[in-house]
């Protein structure tokens, strides 16, 4: 599958393994994947996600509180700042001393379940668009057909109209097949 992946496509996907290495990740999830496709600067996905205006740093810390199970509204409400605690406790005790999973040292970061799910997705979006080729885009809707993923749910979180963001996606990959 991954040869019928263009160079942003592939791009992506490598640079969520790194995100999820550097969010002391042990699995590459759909929010490193939606991380990895909103930073690529090329192709139908980062446009689309651009033109949400989305701030970066905001979609980071809503991905990684995401996976580390971590709400921090739900905190919030009984008086603790889920990001200060966060900078007190890696100040002690190091980087990613609140990870679930603990420092991720080096070597190859598996895909978890729904994102390889997101992936097989994007082949089945690309094979019924006629497409000869998967490309952010492609990722970008495997991603938004699990609605229950970490990519989508925050997605949602950002108040993102994940109807209308399939739509402009679909228009987007066609501009740039054509």
């Amino acid at each position: 599958m991954f040869e019928r992946f263009t160079k942003e496509a592939r791009s992506a996907v490598t640079a969520a393994q790194q995100i999820a290495r550097g969010m002391n990740h042990g699995g590459i999830d759909t929010g490193h994947l939606l991380l990895a496709l909103y930073a690529e600067p090329a192709g139908a996905a980062h446009r689309s996600l651009a033109a949400l205006d989305l701030d970066p740093a905001d979609l980071r810390r809503r991905v990684k509180n995401t996976i580390d199970g971590l709400d921090p509204e739900a905190l919030a409400m009984i008086g603790i700042d889920l990001d200060r605690v966060r900078e007190a406790t890696e100040a002690s005790f190091g980087p990613g001393a609140l990870d679930a999973s603990g420092p991720v040292k080096s070597g190859h970061i598996p895909f978890k379940p729904e994102s390889k799910k997101a992936l097989e997705l994007s082949l089945r979006q690309a094979i019924k668009n006629k497409d000869t080729f998967i490309c952010g885009g492609h990722v970008l809707l495997g991603l938004l057909m699990l609605p229950d993923c970490t990519a989508a749910r925050v997605l949602r979180e950002c108040r993102v109209n994940t109807e209308s963001l399939k739509v402009e996606i679909t228009r987007e990959i066609a501009a740039d097949a054509a």
